[in-house]
C-alpha cells in the first residue's frame, strides 16, 4: 500500500474513513444549500449569512472546551453515535421545512444553533478518537488522510448541491444529508472494540477544563499553532460567506457557479491534505509557518481576481496552502498532547479554530455587504500573512525555531487492547 494511505490498513480506521466520506459529502452539500436558502430568504443579505454562520459556530466557542472534558471522561465511540443521530435529525427537520415551503429565516437560525451545540461535543471527540483508531505511529498519516477525506467531500458535496439546488431545490439536499449519517453510524457500530487504542478515561475532578488550558499555555510549540489557527480561522476562513456573495453579487452567477468556486477551493485543499499525509517524519513548525504565509498572500490575490475563472484558478493553490497549514498544525497539537488530556487539548484547538467564526463571520458579512465581497478577502489575506510573520518572529526569538519539528509526547505509547491490524 502507498505510504500516503498506510492508515487504511487498520480495519477500524477504514470503517471510520468510509463513513466520513459519505456523511461529509452530505454535510458540505447542506452547507452550500443552507447558505443559498439564507440568501433567498433574506434577499441576498450578507449580514443574515454572517449571523447564520455565527449562530452555527458560537456554541463551539462557548462549550467546545467542555466538550473536550466529556471526551476525556467517556467512551468516545458512544458519544459519536449520539452526536451523529442528533445531527441527522436536525438535517431532517430543515429538509422537511424547506421541501414543504414552510422554511423561514428564524427556522434556519434555530437549527443552525442546534447543530452548533451538537458540534461542540462531536468535533473534539471525533478529533481525539482518531488516535484511538490507529495509535501513535500512524497518527500523522491518519490526520492527513482525515483532511483528505474532508476535502474529497468538499469537492463532491458542493458540486452535488449546485446541481440539486438548481433542479429540485434546497430541501432535498438537507434530506439527503440526513440519510448520509447512516453511513457513519454503520461504521461506528461495526468497529472492533478490542482493536481500539483506548487511553485511560479521566475521572470527574474539579478544574479539568482549566488544567487543559494551562497544559497548552506552558508549551509554546503547541500554543503558537493554536493562536495562529485562531487568527486564520477567524479572519481568513470565511469563504462560505465571501464566495457565495462574490458568485451572486460580483460575477452575477447562480448556485452552480458558487458550487464550482467552493469545489475549486476543495480541490486545492485535497492536494494539500494528500501532500501532508505523504510527507514522512514528524510535522514541522517551519512547514506550518510557510503554509500560513502563503495562504495569506494567496487570499489577498483572490480579492484582486479580475474574472470568475481567474478566481477559480487562484482558489486551488489557496486551498492547498491552507490545508497544509491546518493539517500540520493539527498533527503538531495532537502529537504534542499526552493521551489523558488530548480531548481537552483538541477541544481548545477546535474552539479557537471553529469558535473564532462567530467573531469573524458577522464582521466579514457586514464588511462584504457594505464595502464589497472583495474587501473581506483583502482583510483576511493581510491579517493571515501578518499573523504568520509574527508567529515566526516569536518562535525565533524564543529559540524554538530550530529544528522546527515537534517531538511526540512521551505518553504516546498507548497500545491497543488487542491486535491493531
Amino acid at each position: 500500500m502507498s505510504p500516503t494511505f498506510r492508515s487504511l490498513k487498520v480495519r477500524n480506521y477504514r470503517l471510520f474513513a468510509s463513513g466520513q466520506v459519505v456523511s461529509l459529502t452530505g454535510t458540505w452539500a447542506q452547507r452550500v444549500a443552507q447558505d443559498w436558502l439564507v440568501l433567498t430568504l433574506s434577499h441576498n443579505s450578507g449580514t443574515a449569512l454572517g449571523i447564520t454562520t455565527a449562530l452555527q459556530f458560537l456554541p463551539m466557542l462557548l462549550f467546545g472546551l467542555y466538550g473536550g472534558v466529556l471526551a476525556d471522561r467517556h467512551d468516545k465511540r458512544r458519544i459519536l453515535i449520539g452526536t451523529q443521530v442528533s445531527q441527522g435529525i436536525l438535517a431532517l427537520v430543515l429538509g422537511l421545512l424547506s421541501v414543504t415551503g414552510h422554511a423561514e429565516l428564524w427556522h434556519v437560525y434555530a437549527l443552525a444553533s442546534g447543530l452548533g451545540l451538537v458540534t461542540a461535543l462531536d468535533t473534539p471527540t471525533r478529533q481525539a478518537f482518531v488516535s484511538e483508531l490507529v495509535g501513535p505511529a500512524e497518527l500523522p498519516n491518519a490526520v492527513g488522510l482525515n483532511s483528505a477525506t474532508f476535502n474529497s467531500a468538499r469537492i463532491l458535496g458542493p458540486a452535488v448541491a449546485g446541481v440539486a439546488i438548481s433542479s429540485v431545490g434546497t430541501g432535498w439536499v438537507f434530506l439527503g444529508n440526513a440519510v448520509s449519517y447512516l453511513a457513519v453510524l454503520a461504521g461506528l457500530l461495526m468497529m472492533r472494540s478490542s482493536e481500539l487504542f483506548v487511553s485511560a478515561r479521566q475521572p470527574r475532578t474539579p478544574g479539568q477544563l482549566v488544567e487543559g488550558v494551562r497544559y497548552v499555555r506552558s508549551r509554546p510549540r503547541m500554543l503558537v499553532p493554536i493562536l495562529l489557527v485562531f487568527m486564520i480561522g477567524t479572519f481568513g476562513l470565511n469563504f462560505q460567506i465571501t464566495l457565495s456573495l462574490i458568485a451572486k453579487g460580483t460575477f452575477h452567477t447562480g448556485a452552480g457557479s458558487f458550487g464550482l468556486l467552493t469545489s475549486a477551493l476543495a480541490v486545492g485543499s485535497l492536494l494539500g491534505a494528500l501532500g501532508s499525509a505523504r510527507r514522512p517524519g514528524l510535522p514541522r513548525l517551519r512547514t506550518m509557518l510557510v503554509a500560513a504565509l502563503a495562504f495569506g498572500v494567496l487570499e489577498l490575490a483572490c480579492g484582486f481576481a479580475p474574472t470568475f475563472w481567474t478566481l477559480a484558478l487562484l482558489l486551488v493553490p489557496t486551498g492547498a496552502a491552507v490545508l497544509t497549514f491546518t493539517t500540520t498544525a493539527n498533527a503538531i497539537v495532537q502529537l504534542g498532547a499526552e493521551p489523558q488530556v488530548r480531548g481537552r487539548v483538541m477541544a481548545l484547538y477546535l474552539t479557537v479554530f471553529i469558535g473564532g467564526t462567530p467573531i469573524g463571520a458577522p464582521l466579514i458579512g457586514v464588511l462584504a455587504e457594505y464595502a464589497g465581497p472583495r474587501s473581506s478577502l483583502w482583510l483576511g489575506g493581510v491579517v493571515c500573512a501578518l499573523s504568520a510573520l509574527a508567529a515566526a518572529a516569536f518562535l525565533t526569538r524564543r529559540g524554538t525555531s530550530s529544528p522546527l519539528a515537534l517531538r511526540p509526547a512521551s505518553g504516546l505509547t498507548t497500545q491497543a487492547v488487542g491486535q491493531n491490524r
